[in-house]
């Protein structure tokens, strides 16, 4: 599939139906914009609305924000300060507060899973387009169980067998919306460089650049292959994700991960800023029909290795997608 631009705000040709089934982040997001909307149609200020619930500004620019849910005895409150009253218009909204209260899939993990991750996986899970850039590893969506394995080891290396397994199980786990029913177009730009490093070993590594060349050739799937000298980490400084959805209340969304924490950028100032990146780097880089080919070459041109364990390969310090789960 040919590579087009993508711009803030506009129709993906990507896009289509389908409700936001992320789970509780997404819902939050979509109850917290509508009932902003709702205060600012009325021209209460949110100190206003924060002593309507017995709480503050920073409360009311938090539940608005979707970064927490809300209460029912608040909903109610402030709908009744917002002076909605139609009976049905009230259960809309009750009805999306108690499934923004619900747990993900990704619950039983939460013991582990740091809370800005959760957010991610479930906006991840709502997306209708997931376009990545990666100059460090193979993205992680489109990862083997074994070369997942050895990169998690390599960055959580104190960690128990028993933990590292179950970073690979979410990690593997987070795929299935690949494969299921109208699945999100997944768009990826990834660095030559990083498809070059043997992470796990040789056989680990050939297994997962074999597993490349099946996937790419999924029709919902878009995958360019930059070549080192376009130099693209100096015009994105780092990974990014930019995630769009179907739903009207959600906007588009980049995803910055940091070593403990991540950045979501929603302001249209920031995305054009990456999306004008990811334009120039999907232009920069073979079209995606090449993608297979260059694959299966990268794959021959270097010789066969001894086989070493994962603890033994050693990859420059930034080289490996370190913390997310």
């Amino acid at each position: 599939m040919a590579s087009s631009e993508i711009l803030p705000g506009d129709d993906s040709p990507f896009g289509g139906g389908g409700s936001a089934d992320g789970g509780p982040a997404v819902l939050r997001i979509i109850l917290g914009g509508r009932m902003r909307r709702l205060r600012e149609e009325r021209g209460i200020s949110r100190e206003d609305a924060g002593e309507a619930i017995r709480g503050s500004h920073s409360k009311i620019s938090r539940l608005e924000l979707g970064r927490v849910g809300f209460r029912q005895r608040d909903l109610i409150d402030l709908l009744t300060f917002y002076q909605v009253t139609d009976p049905d218009q009230v259960a809309e909204f009750t009805e999306l507060a108690r499934g923004a209260s619900a747990s993900g899939w990704w619950h039983r993990d939460t013991d582990w899973l740091p809370k800005w991750f959760d957010t991610y996986l479930g906006l991840e899970q709502a997306a209708r387009l997931i376009r990545c850039y990666e100059p460090r590893a193979v993205p992680e969506l489109l990862q083997t169980a074994d070369y997942a394995r050895a990169l998690l080891t390599l960055a959580h290396p104190d960690e128990s067998d028993e933990a590292i397994d179950r970073r690979v199980a979410l990690r593997m786990r987070r795929q299935d919306i690949l494969t299921k029913p109208d699945p999100p177009h997944l768009w990826v730009i990834v660095e030559e460089t990083a498809l070059c490093r043997p992470i796990g070993g040789s056989t680990v590594w050939r297994a997962q650049l074999d597993h490349l060349v099946r996937i790419a050739a999924r029709p919902q799937i878009t995958m360019q292959v930059l070549a080192d000298h376009v130099g693209g980490p100096t015009l994105a400084d780092g990974a990014f994700t930019v995630l769009r959805f179907a739903e009207n209340d959600l906007p588009d969304i980049v995803y910055l991960q940091q070593l403990t924490s991540a950045l979501y950028l929603d302001k249209l100032a920031d995305l054009d800023v990456y999306l004008r990146v990811a334009n120039v780097l999907s232009v920069h880089a073979p079209p995606p029909e090449y993608t297979i080919g260059l694959l299966e070459a990268l794959r021959e041109r270097l010789p066969r290795t001894v086989d070493r364990p994962a603890d033994t390969v050693t990859t420059q310090p930034g080289s490996a997608s370190t913390d997310m789960p």
